[in-house]
């Protein structure tokens, strides 16, 4: 039995709710369009948002797209939907990740559902934590839901933490002396609040969070060597609490997998009451990417670095508005 297709204003609600995902740089790299006739919302990369320097293999992308689809079936399962979603669905236009038909009958998925509030308070926190361990019941929930979208969670020991830190300042490095990914990286970043910036997408200035007093967490710096006036140094945790995100193959199927683990993850996370923040500067640099994973895991490709714990909540980030990433056909 086939479901009667959903109208307008509930997709528009969908995407809204999609669009909140986080992605590289808040660069927001994706569109939607749907085929009201037949029911079907197709998710598309939008290449003019891509990162060529700082992402060329278009994983970060993949992984920002993958958990926007997340957060549109968790949407949809609140609104009772039980969507299936094909990913990659015509291997001849690569930029389709996935299409999404909304017609399936039968019962919502209960598990996604429950994760619906958590869509709009989640917010990237660049604030200092409390140094305050994770429960292991809280940290075994996050695991399971990596899992239940074909990733792993992995929370690495204090010895791999400080290599993954060391990695962190590495990338840093590097970062600083190439100036295309600087420019790159300036280019989505803005010193400025959003009020006076203005910018429907980026990172504005108070998501910046003060300049780290010593160097203890993977928290990027985006105001490096452009000035900021009134911000302020603070210490950071001394034992941040760091979970790493992988998958078994690093193909663009893994890239949409683990971003949906991600976001699906980061909901978990929201719904238990943390905060977080996630950086792949470490894996942006294939010379250094391969030393983040865990040799005595059995995960192969690190596609995330998340840090998790209890403290103040981001601010929300600017976001594009529903007219300009939908199109109904």
């Amino acid at each position: 039995m086939t479901a009667r297709a959903p109208g307008v204003e509930t997709v528009t609600a969908l995407v809204a709710d999609a669009a909140t995902a986080p992605s590289l740089h808040n660069v927001q790299p994706w569109t939607f369009r749907y085929l009201r006739d037949i029911g079907v919302l197709r998710l598309y990369a939008d290449l003019e948002r891509a990162l060529p320097r700082t992402d060329p293999e278009h994983r970060g992308l993949h992984i920002g797209c993958g958990a926007a689809l997340l957060n549109l079936r968790v949407s949809a399962a609140v609104a009772g939907l039980a969507p299936l979603v094909r990913l990659l669905p015509e291997p001849a236009y690569p930029e389709l990740l996935a299409e999404v038909h909304l017609c399936c009958a039968g019962p919502p998925d209960g598990a996604l559902a429950q994760l619906g509030p958590a869509i709009r308070r989640r917010h990237s926190s660049r604030l200092p934590f409390r140094d305050e361990a994770v429960p292991t019941a809280v940290r075994e929930r996050l695991s399971e839901a990596a899992g239940v979208e074909g990733a792993q969670l992995l929370f690495p020991g204090p010895w791999h933490v400080q290599s993954i830190l060391d990695l962190v300042r590495d990338a840093e490095g590097r970062e600083a002396v190439d100036p295309a990914v600087r420019a790159e990286t300036v280019r989505w970043t803005h010193t400025e609040s959003s009020g006076v910036a203005g910018a429907a997408d980026g990172i504005s200035g108070e998501a910046f969070g003060p300049r780290q007093r010593g160097a203890s967490t993977p928290v990027r710096d985006f105001a490096v060597g452009r000035p900021m006036p009134g911000r302020d140094a603070a210490p950071f945790e001394k034992s941040p609490n760091i979970a790493l995100l992988g998958t078994a193959r690093d193909e663009p199927v893994d890239w949409l997998c683990a971003g949906q683990a991600l976001e699906r993850v980061l909901l978990r996370a929201t719904t238990d009451g943390l905060v977080a923040s996630v950086t792949s500067q470490p894996l942006e640099w294939p010379q250094i990417r391969w030393a983040v994973r865990d040799p005595v895991s059995a995960m192969a490709h690190v596609q995330m670095v998340i840090r998790l714990g209890y403290g103040p909540a981001g601010p929300a980030s600017p976001r594009r508005p529903v007219t300009d990433l939908l199109d109904v056909l």
